[in-house]
């Protein structure tokens, strides 16, 4: 059975106020008031990023290049170091001393591995850290800590093929299948084109870890020995747009000439890697981007590149990438027959914001993004007027062998919104649980009972 988890009121308040003071500092100060950050000595490193070739490969160099120029750095360089997957941010301060960050793309398994051994201050993620990564790096500190991670994007992974492909659409357990090798052929799927030829990234990137958990593991599949295996997102996704037989998962930047599918898990509707489907992780392949950087061995410009991305200039340069900020907007959502008719109610009424609140695992606790999260909503309330009853909660769950159960748990979700943002003086307009309807993903395994847990935020 799930548990409501509840907080004392002290812990809510110092929990609210440390986000205020977050939110503040990303949102309101300009970068100067920051002092200048420390240089190192003998052309070594100020700053070392290892982990994600999502985010090292364009992203990651782009972060740091922004926080060198909000430092004043001049002449700011990226360039490759020499070897695969490596790049070299350079600049140089007004003394003309040089200052180097090395970032290195290898997966993001070698990121945490980084850490253990001390050979990155900081580590880019395309997954969320492993129970057996926080256990050997516990040294370190908590590195679950809403301070040590930190979500700076979402991603979507696409599931890319030939774009003469006639195919549209795939469901998670196709996918299972097809990877796995189980479906041999196009024609299995309603398709053309024969023998299927699988592409996929190597053992040690994020991004196959995201697959793997997503659509293999919890379906009991192994991905099939057949499939070739890339270090590089760039190159699997040109290998596939060459192939009229081949099928590939990549970041959502990496679609480049192929074709994207929608798809479709469980009870979901299909969806597309849209840009607002993947803002609110309503899509069935999004993701998280992080970095994680250890609490108790912080490095100044590690610190400070974390607040950068947090920052809207930095969110700024992860849309200039092609993923999604968590800058948060409105959108328009048509009303649809399969929604309930309160639903349909609200859209006809009311926009809903780009983002969603999740909950830790088997609780009623927001989760770290959720918490950084309404920092960004208690500004966007207060930017466009929307503190006094212009703001309806809805809640969403799991479904449970009770639908009164399932209804009461989602309105209990929303109210724990309503609490944290009542405290930032919000006055809700109206706060509704709509149980297990309209699912985001499928309920019969841990991820998609998460992503199903969610409480949705709509301004009048």
């Amino acid at each position: 059975m799930s548990r409501v988890s509840t907080v004392s009121e002290r812990d809510l308040w110092c929990r609210t106020l440390c986000l205020l003071l977050v939110g503040f500092v990303c949102y309101a100060l300009p970068w100067s008031v920051f002092a200048a950050l420390p240089l190192a000595g003998d052309n070594q490193p100020v700053l070392r990023i290892q982990g994600s070739n999502t985010i090292g490969a364009a992203l990651g160099p782009s972060l740091v290049k922004g926080l060198m120029q909000e430092q004043g750095l001049l002449d700011i360089r990226i360039e490759a170091s020499g070897k695969d997957n490596e790049r070299r941010v350079t600049g140089q301060d007004a003394q003309g001393r040089r200052v180097l960050v090395e970032i290195a793309a290898h997966g993001s398994s070698t990121g945490f591995a980084a850490l253990k051994n001390a050979s990155a201050d900081l580590a880019a993620a395309s997954r969320p850290i492993k129970d057996s990564e926080l256990v050997e790096l516990e040294a370190l500190g908590d590195l679950k800590d809403p301070d040590a991670e930190q979500v700076i994007a979402i991603d979507g992974l696409a599931i890319i093929l030939h774009p003469q492909n006639p195919l549209t659409r795939l469901d998670t357990e196709q996918l299972a299948r097809v990877f796995s090798g189980e479906v041999k052929t196009w024609e299995e799927l309603g398709g053309v084109g024969g023998a299927i030829h699988l592409y996929a990234r190597d053992d040690r990137s994020g991004t196959y870890d995201t697959f793997k958990e997503l659509v293999l593991a919890h379906r009991g599949k192994n991905l099939s020995t057949t499939a070739k295996r890339f270090e590089s997102s760039e190159l699997l996704s040109d290998a596939v747009s060459h192939d009229p037989q081949g099928i590939g998962f990549i970041g959502l930047p990496y679609v480049r000439q192929a074709k994207a599918v929608a798809i479709v898990d469980g009870g979901s509707q299909p969806m597309l890697p849209l840009d607002s489907l993947i803002a609110t992780e309503d899509y069935p392949l999004s993701r998280r981007l992080y970095f994680y950087l250890p609490p108790d061995e912080q490095n100044p410009w590690a610190s400070a590149l974390v607040r950068f991305a947090q920052s809207a200039r930095g969110q700024a340069i992860v849309a200039a990438n092609g993923f999604i900020a968590q800058t948060v907007l409105a959108m328009s959502v048509a009303p649809a027959p399969q929604m309930p008719e309160g639903y349909q109610a609200i859209a006809r009424q009311a926009q809903r914001l780009t983002v969603n609140f999740r909950f830790e695992e088997g609780s009623a606790t927001l989760d770290n993004k959720a918490r950084q999260d309404l920092a960004r909503v208690l500004d966007f309330l207060k930017r466009h007027d929307k503190l006094d009853k212009r703001v309806t909660l809805v809640g969403f769950g799991d479904a449970k062998n009770d639908p009164a159960r399932a209804g009461l748990l989602s309105k209990l979700r929303a109210m724990t919104v309503r609490r944290e943002l009542v405290r930032n003086a919000v006055v809700l307009r109206e706060i509704r649980g709509f149980g297990a309807q309209m699912p985001v993903a499928a309920n019969t395994a841990d991820e998609g009972r998460i992503k199903n847990r969610r409480v949705e935020v709509w301004v009048y």
